[in-house]
């Protein structure tokens, strides 16, 4: 079983920063992505950034320049520096994993893990 935790969320006046963190914990997950997306009441969830294995990043265009991810060689932690705080920021952020998991018969599966979600709340 993996499981994804996210931490480091919170409130922040607008052109501050917050750094979330998402541990992942089991075994026999070999991680090659790591994702933060955030989910506004009524909206769909939309991927902020991304980093894949070997360290390709990619990041949506509302917080280029202002976001940064990163993940340890692993992938078992991720974290996503956020700088110069907008209001439109607001929202529930999620950290999803994906990778191959091993499964009894020596094979491996393509899964996917998210965490439970955590708040940022950006004031004016």
């Amino acid at each position: 079983q993996v499981q994804v935790v996210e931490s480091g969320g919170g409130l922040v006046q607008a052109g501050g920063s917050l750094r979330l963190s998402c541990a992942v914990a089991g075994s026999a997950f070999s991680i090659n992505f790591n994702g933060w997306y955030r989910q506004l009441p009524g909206n769909q969830r939309e991927l902020v950034a991304g980093v894949w294995r070997g360290g390709v990043t990619d990041y949506a265009d509302s917080v280029k320049g202002r976001f940064t991810i990163s993940r340890d060689n692993t992938g078992n932690t991720a974290w996503l520096q956020m700088d110069s705080l907008k209001p439109e920021d607001t929202a529930v952020y999620y950290c999803k994993t994906e990778g191959h998991l091993t499964i009894p018969s020596g094979g491996f599966v393509n899964r996917e893990f998210w965490g439970q979600g955590t708040q940022v709340t950006v004031s004016s």
